[in-house]
């Protein structure tokens, strides 16, 4: 009885101070990250720019010539602009006017409460922030979440999309079935969690080691940990992370995606463990007027790990008029035609 008593003691007091740390963190974090105390520490600040969407402030980058053909680089989910810091500049170079957004909730947008953080909530976000720019039509590019986001705005909205370029493209449900994810799903406790988690650099490197392919870990710096934490080290951050896991609604995608007219790439890492190539060659299937590139040794994020050949074919995709790309079978790549 003693000793049952103790354990209830123990577990009581290691429960308290569970609590009580949780309440200091909710307590002491600041509401939300601002520009001006960042600014210097963002990689191509000096491109950055802010525009309003439906009352909310959207933040892109640009690059390359006004004039040049249009292209939208959306990143995934807790992702930002950081992602295209070098393909970004070399689609510039290619003949493109690039420019790379935050999502509404995620790098430097605004992370307002009411907004709707879903797929198509993103989508439609996409579809006013090309209003406000004044772009009727342009090259979609979507990686991962952002893939999802450009699929929406693609089979909802078609006459914003002149090509699609699919990057390791979320198209279903099955990345909530990630523990992590589950978690976040429980109302309180996710709440509890998320903080620490996105605080934690060891966490977010241990992460970084399950997106990028293993010969491709040398990419994780001390920059790349902090393009992911900084941005998101607040409460309104914080909230926009749970609040899009809670509203993923992928299904659709996958299901739809045979409606897809518009010539599209798709480009997938070989080594992929978050979306696994399988739903690369779901989607091939799927959607008609397709390409589908694999790149060998390389992760979930092609526009950074294997940067100059993502370059290349991107830009030879949407250079040219009927969307073909030259075979490039070799130690870097594998066509699925």
């Amino acid at each position: 009885m003693k000793k049952r008593n103790l354990a209830i003691a123990v577990g009581g007091a290691v429960g308290g101070a569970v609590g009580a740390a949780v309440a200091v963190k909710l307590l002491t974090r600041a509401d939300t990250v601002r520009w001006d105390m960042v600014a210097d520490h963002v990689v191509h600040s000096e491109r950055s720019h802010f525009v309003n969407v439906d009352g909310a402030r959207v933040h892109y980058q640009e690059f390359g010539d006004a004039t040049k053909p249009p292209m939208i680089l959306i990143h995934g989910y807790t992702a930002s602009v950081y992602v295209w810091k070098t393909a970004a500049p070399m689609l510039a170079e290619a003949g493109f006017r690039v420019i790379a957004v935050d999502l509404l909730g995620f790098g430097y947008s605004e992370k307002p409460s009411w907004f709707d953080y879903s797929i198509q909530g993103q989508a439609r976000m996409i579809s006013r922030f090309m209003n406000n720019l004044g772009i009727g039509r342009a090259v979609i590019v979507g990686s991962s979440y952002g893939g999802a986001v450009a699929l929406d705005l693609t089979l909802d909205n078609p006459d914003y999309v002149e090509k699609l370029v699919l990057v390791d493209a979320v198209c279903n449900d099955e990345p909530t079935s990630h523990p992590i994810l589950k978690l976040a799903s429980v109302r309180g406790l996710g709440e509890a969690i998320t903080p620490f988690l996105i605080d934690s650099k060891a966490f977010l490197r241990f992460r970084m080691q399950g997106t990028l392919a293993k010969a491709n870990h040398h990419m994780i710096t001390e920059e790349r940990i902090d393009s992911i934490r900084r941005p998101l080290h607040a409460a309104d951050g914080h909230h926009a992370v749970l609040a899009t896991s809670r509203a993923w609604d992928a299904d659709r995608l996958e299901q739809d995606a045979h409606l897809i007219n518009q010539q599209t790439l798709i480009i997938w890492g070989d080594q992929d463990t978050v979306i696994p190539i399988k739903n690369g060659y779901k989607l091939h299937q799927e959607i008609l007027n397709s390409r589908f590139v694999i790149l060998k040794d390389c992760g979930h994020v092609p526009q950074e790990e294997k940067s100059e050949i993502f370059t290349e074919l991107v830009s030879e995709f949407a250079h040219d008029r009927k969307g073909k790309i030259e075979s490039r079978e070799g130690d870097d790549v594998r066509l699925e035609l």
